[in-house]
């Protein structure tokens, strides 16, 4: 009877024990799964402002495109890209700015064919946003009236954006009325961008001490890698220069692209440039963000 309680009272401290142990085990893991550095990683939170309907005007931005004109190059008739007006327009009026639209000659501007998110290509037919903007009345009237460039009075705008296109390739670059506008608003220390093409501005725009805009800055622009794409899809050269060939020519600045067609914009200053067409929204971010810390 003696070895059979001995043995009995055996099994129940060992039961004891291993109820113990797994006890023991499952606190550390509950304790473990509580950690708050772990439950910390698990949770992100994102606030960013957005206008409602009716609410006050935050300000004004420009945006300015190319008037129509014609490629020497293609024989096309060209204009602005789409998606280069309507996705930083968006983004300026969900965070509360009116945008105010003016062109190289005034009047009416069009898109660039492929674009056009119904143009028979289909080449933009993705682009809900464009699509979405065409339906407007207001805005079709936009393009039909836009300011001219000696109407604009900078000191009622609180940035300027360019938009790009094939277009600017020929009517921005060595136009000076638009470099002394778009030097106006960077020495008045408001945000100042331009997007794929339009960027082919920079290349001559000076300030007043007549140094470059972009000497000591890092800026980006239609990429080479990009050009070979267009120009193989249509099978001929397309642009008469390139951007990123004549940036790397000069001295005292930093060009860079990343890879092709990937959304890729830089802040640097008041300077905002983005690579190409999708590019304009994520430049449009950070005319906003500086825009914010006025």
């Amino acid at each position: 009877m003696k070895a059979i309680t001995v043995s009995l009272l055996s099994a129940v401290l060992m039961l004891t024990s291993c109820d113990l142990k797994s006890q023991n085990s499952t606190n550390k893991e509950l304790s473990n799964s509580k950690n708050p550095k772990q439950m910390e990683t698990k949770v992100k939170e994102e606030k960013r402002y957005v206008h409602a309907h009716g609410m006050p005007s935050k300000g004004k931005i420009l945006m300015v495109a190319s008037s129509p004109t014609t490629s020497k190059q293609t024989g096309w008739p060209i204009g602005f890209w789409a998606a280069e007006l309507t996705h930083p327009m968006h983004v300026f009026q969900e965070a509360g700015y009116e945008v105010e639209l003016a062109s190289t000659e005034g009047g009416e501007i069009v898109m660039d064919g492929y674009s056009n998110p119904t143009d028979e290509s289909g080449y933009s037919a993705h682009d809900v946003i464009s699509l979405g903007y065409m339906q407007q009345d207001w805005f079709n009237d936009m393009l039909k009236n836009t300011k001219k460039l000696t109407e604009v009075n900078a000191n009622e705008y609180d940035a300027i954006f360019l938009v790009g296109g094939q277009g600017p390739m020929y009517t921005f670059r060595g136009n000076q009325g638009l470099e002394e506008l778009f030097v106006s608003f960077y020495e008045s220390n408001k945000p100042s961008a331009a997007v794929c093409h339009s960027t082919t501005l920079l290349l001559e725009a000076k300030k007043s001490n007549g140094e470059l805009l972009v000497k000591d800055k890092t800026w980006t622009g239609f990429a080479n890698s990009e050009e070979d794409y267009a120009d193989q899809a249509v099978g001929q050269k397309i642009q008469p220069y390139r951007i990123e060939d004549e940036a790397n020519k000069l001295s005292g600045t930093t060009f860079k692209v990343t890879d092709a067609f990937s959304s890729y914009a830089i802040t640097d200053g008041n300077l905002i440039t983005g690579q190409q067409q999708n590019s304009g929204a994520a430049a449009a971010v950070m005319v906003v963000d500086l825009l914010s810390k006025k």
